[in-house]
């Protein structure tokens, strides 16, 4: 019985998949193989930094990826106006097709799996959510049934019909960190949920969260055995995971909610570029932005920016300099 871990990336994000697999090392070990699904073909710094890696991997599968896509294009071609809207604001074709390869997972090499979206820090121990894969097949540990709005399109008067109100406020989750067993979506079911969404149901999908609003509806429409640790753990147990949250606490290169260390954190809604730009010197400010900053350097302190400006906000409005030029549509720096 392998148990092991999948990491969706590409250069874009080769700052945070470095600051993860240095934090997966550090406070999960090296017991636990990754394999890294290419969001595209864009991997050259990944592959050269997995050469001193000897437990991760690039996922090679490529019928799985094929079969994926596929399967993620079919589900969208039955949704009412997910194509036209896309087009309209300069999409071609599925929006962030990419991001569905995550599903990739329920027929990669684990028997048990925990998938990480690259925008993640480990920060504790997995054990605890490979041995609950023992008593449920999914598993997730998130607050994102607090939102349906990111999930499902909640105006669709069809969306009660197939979930009751009960389960839309328990069951949702974010689909940028969940562990599951293999093969949970074989041929047969697949075709089940095809058939579901293309005789109308598709229209209760989140199309600027493709891939999210389809695993939710997968595990939910299948009705899968999922376990949230957020709403089953005891009240002083249970920790926060997003970088949104305002109160936590940094302490010897870990992050803690009230006194409780987590066991990941999640940047959630901050872009790659804020990354990108921070470890190429550029002094933005953000939050937990020290402990992104250790995992990233961890075996190369002597790269680590030095900064002698005063920090910006990542989220500062631009400069009057900025806005001008912009109206001007002279294009600027991010």
């Amino acid at each position: 019985m392998t148990e092991g871990i999948y990491i969706l990336a590409n250069d874009i994000v080769y700052d945070q998949l470095v600051a993860l697999l240095n934090s997966i090392e550090v406070n999960a070990g090296d017991k636990y193989p990754v394999s890294i699904i290419p969001y595209d073909d864009n991997l050259e710094l990944v592959r050269e930094e997995i050469k001193h890696r000897s437990n991760v991997e690039i996922f090679t599968d490529a019928s799985a990826i094929k079969l994926w896509e596929d399967f993620s294009a079919q589900i969208w071609q039955a949704h009412p106006d997910a194509f036209k809207i896309w087009q309209e604001k300069g999409i071609s074709g599925v929006h962030r097709l990419g991001m569905h390869r995550r599903f990739c997972g329920f027929d990669g090499v684990f028997d048990k799996f925990i998938y990480l979206d690259a925008d993640i820090l480990i920060l504790n121990s997995l054990n605890y959510i490979f041995e609950q894969l023992n008593q449920n097949d999914f598993v997730v540990y998130d607050f994102q049934y607090k939102d349906l709005s990111h999930v499902y399109n909640f105006n669709s008067d069809k969306l009660l019909n197939i979930f009751s109100q009960s389960r839309l406020d328990k069951e949702i989750f974010c689909a940028g960190f969940y562990a599951a067993n293999k093969g949970l979506f074989d041929d047969d079911r697949r075709k089940y949920l095809l058939s579901k969404l293309q005789a109308g149901e598709a229209e209760i999908l989140y199309k600027n969260a493709p891939d999210q609003t389809i695993l939710n509806y997968m595990v939910m429409r299948t009705e899968i055995s999922s376990y949230n640790f957020a709403l089953d753990l005891p009240e002083n147990q249970i920790t926060g995971c997003c970088v949104t949250s305002p109160h936590f606490d940094e302490r010897n290169n870990l992050v803690y909610d009230k006194g409780k260390r987590l066991t990941y954190l999640h940047y959630i809604g901050l872009s790659s570029k804020i990354f990108s730009a921070l470890c190429n010197g550029e002094n933005i400010d953000f939050p937990y932005r020290e402990t992104f900053l250790h995992y990233r350097y961890l075996h190369q302190p002597d790269k680590r920016p030095k900064f002698t400006t005063k920090p910006k906000a990542y989220d500062a409005p631009p400069s009057l300099t900025k806005r001008v030029l912009r109206k001007l549509g002279i294009k600027v720096g991010a």
